[in-house]
């Protein structure tokens, strides 16, 4: 009537009942499903002690904010340039990457150091 596929397995040469089968796949599953809670509870686990460690490293670096003394004010900007340099650059419709090859070109033209050179504005011509 029932034909399975556990029914044909043999163990010593004699067939399985359909109890047997049902028992060893029953058995099976057990130990998979038993073996994949035990994995569950290791990943658990782990990511609670990960979590525990991270958030002492945040505490530790937070005291040693804290205990550090507070940066002094930054200066405020010249007025003038630094050395060397030659001011901003406007540029208008320009990419400045294309920006900073065009200057780079100019300056080796005319056989000048780039910081010698003052550029007011590129504007791309359409």
């Amino acid at each position: 009537m029932l034909n399975l596929v556990a029914a044909a397995s043999t163990v010593k040469g004699e067939m399985l009942g359909l109890g047997t089968a049902f028992v060893d796949a029953l058995l099976g599953y057990l130990v998979v499903f038993i073996g994949l809670i035990l994995l569950m509870w290791v990943i658990q686990i782990v990511g609670k002690i990960m979590v525990a460690k991270t958030e002492k490293e945040k505490a530790a670096k937070a005291a040693a904010a804290a205990a550090a003394p507070a940066p002094a004010p930054a200066p405020e900007k010249p007025k003038e340039l630094a050395p060397g340099s030659a001011g901003e650059v406007k540029l208008y419709d320009t990419d400045p990457r294309d920006a900073a090859m065009i200057m780079a070109i100019v300056a080796d033209k005319l056989q000048k150091p780039l910081n010698e050179l003052r550029f007011v504005s590129i504007k791309e011509v359409k």
